[in-house]
């Protein structure tokens, strides 16, 4: 079992969590019931009352419901289409150049991966409805444990000051569902523990939600753990660092703000946290990822477990369908022989960032040719295009997780090495602070992990076209591609086109509103305050 904070305890906690909220059917609003009663006064005589509470809205970003990994408390969404970290795979990286999903008839697969989605795509109003779940668990959180509260059921000073921490990782996880929801949408419903029970939420565009977001973070700072100094799982200052150095590397893109020596400044703090690269690559993406050399790479995970968490959530969705059709290679993988058929394929932009020799034995290049071809043409016929081996449910020691389907793999969403990698191309846009003599370095040490020969770069060789396309290598199918290519100037338009692009076998041009995920039918309707986004 993960070593992380009582996970087995996580299942049963979103179970009363979700038991004092109710679910709006249409607008999927999860709104407390009446704040007196929330959870029953009985719930917190216990002294680790607040430690679960708080385990429960960790528990949104890996579970979808209260009874197994089918299941979903979000009315209308079924749990593949709901689970936080597999929708944010979708809409990162499904809707961009690396991977193709061969069953088209999953809902809402089609037309993301094809860039033709529209306001009533599940996948999209899962992703709505997911994040604004945490933040409203976050929200009840925080009415819990105010100092009014703790003073009427007398809880101790030692618990308060624990509190006091519990309290900044609910405010991280808010700001955290309001910095994706700025990323897809542009656009939230915006509510905070301040606001009354059923008072309808405000409507806050991008501007409001960066000011939010950076200021939320900034001011929880003093009471986060430092880093690596939380339990597994739990968020601590780094990942409140990581989430400022993302918001100000993509500032132009949210705000029209140059903010690169903001961004160069905590990637300083975060790499100076003690954070180090796992001595393997593959170690960030196996089943022991959270005690293998991987535990000082990875920043903040997303929890799998194959005994108390199971979901159908990014790492089991990609070890699964990582198993080729052909090739029937999932028993290396800690999966069933045949996994999921070849639900996963490459597209071949990706392919070629590969294919100078360079890259033959560099360990990031897990892709499977076979006697594949390279090319995409028919979406369906699962024996067309290479695969990739890059998760796996297998562990460094030897053997596998627990289960033969739901892995043990936590996905990696922040980890050191795109930290290096922002630090760098920040630099490379003018940002003040950074040095070239760590550029080089930080770019020559993910090359010397990766066992790659060229691994003696100068800043000559290190421009802006090396860090897009070294961001793919080091960082495919982590959930960034979309955002990276939109702050390039890659994502929409035609000066660059991948397979499948807009619905065209070689790709075609995009118009600039796909830079932005339109707001879900049924969320304009709970909220007028929300505009649907240009072009939807």
């Amino acid at each position: 079992m993960k070593k992380i904070f009582k996970i087995e305890k996580i299942a049963t906690l979103f179970l009363v969590i979700v038991m004092a909220m109710s679910s709006c059917t249409k607008d999927l609003d999860i709104t407390p019931k009446d704040d007196q009663d929330l959870l029953g006064e009985d719930f917190f005589t216990k002294e680790t009352a607040y430690k679960e509470l708080l385990g429960g809205v960790y528990g949104n970003l890996s579970l979808t419901g209260v009874d197994g990994p089918g299941s979903s408390f979000i009315d209308g969404l079924d749990a593949g289409t709901s689970q936080f970290g597999r929708v944010l795979l979708y809409l990162q990286t499904l809707s961009a150049d690396q991977m193709i999903w061969s069953y088209e008839n999953d809902p809402g697969t089609r037309e993301i991966q094809r860039n033709i989605w529209n306001a009533n795509d599940p996948i999209i109003l899962g992703m709505f409805g997911r994040s604004h779940v945490t933040i409203a668990f976050a929200n009840n959180f925080l009415r819990e444990t105010t100092d009014a509260k703790l003073a009427e059921r007398n809880v101790s000073d030692a618990i308060k000051a624990e509190i006091t921490t519990y309290r900044a990782e609910a405010r991280l996880l808010r700001a955290m569902s309001y910095y994706y929801m700025m990323d897809l949408f542009g656009q939230a419903n915006f509510t905070t523990e301040e606001d009354p029970i059923n008072t309808p939420p405000k409507a806050y565009d991008r501007a409001q939600l960066f000011d939010f977001i950076e200021s939320e973070l900034k001011a929880i700072e003093a009471d986060l753990p430092d880093p690596l100094l939380n339990e597994h799982g739990r968020a601590s200052k780094g990942v409140s660092w990581m989430i400022l150095a993302k918001i100000y590397l993509n500032a132009e893109v949210y705000i029209g703000q140059d903010k690169y020596t903001e961004c160069i400044d905590y990637c300083k703090k975060i790499i100076a946290g003690g954070y180090t690269l796992a001595t393997q690559y593959s170690h960030n993406f196996m089943a022991d990822n959270d005690v293998n050399s991987a535990k000082n790479e990875i920043i903040f995970p997303l929890i799998s477990d194959g005994t108390f968490t199971q979901n159908f959530g990014p790492t089991t969705v990609m070890v699964n369908g990582s198993v080729g059709s052909l090739e029937v290679n999932g028993a290396a993988l800690g999966v069933g022989a045949g996994g999921w058929g070849g639900a996963l394929r490459l597209r071949k932009q990706f392919v070629e960032l590969f294919e100078a020799s360079i890259y033959n034995n560099d360990t990031r290049n897990g892709i499977i040719s076979g006697g594949r071809s390279k090319e995409i043409t028919d979406i369906s016929n699962k024996d067309q295009g290479y695969i990739l081996e890059k998760f796996s449910n297998a562990k460094s020691t030897g053997g596998f997780g627990v289960d033969q389907t739901f892995v043990d793999t936590d996905f990696p969403l922040f980890r050191l090495a795109d930290v290096y990698l922002m630090y760098a191309e920040a630099h490379l846009r003018g940002g003040a602070g950074a040095t070239v003599a760590n550029v080089e370095g930080y770019i020559n040490a993910l090359r010397t992990r990766a066992n790659n020969p060229q691994n003696n770069l100068t800043i000559s060789d290190i421009n802006l076209s090396f860090i897009i396309d070294e961001r793919a290598r080091e960082l495919h199918w982590e959930a960034h591609r979309r955002q990276d290519l939109i702050r390039f100037g890659r994502f929409t338009g035609g000066n660059y086109n991948w397979a499948w692009k807009g619905n065209g076998t070689n790709g075609i041009a995009l118009s600039a509103d796909l830079k932005l995920y339109p707001i879900p039918s049924a969320s304009l309707k709970s909220n007028p305050e929300l505009k649907q986004n240009p072009g939807y």
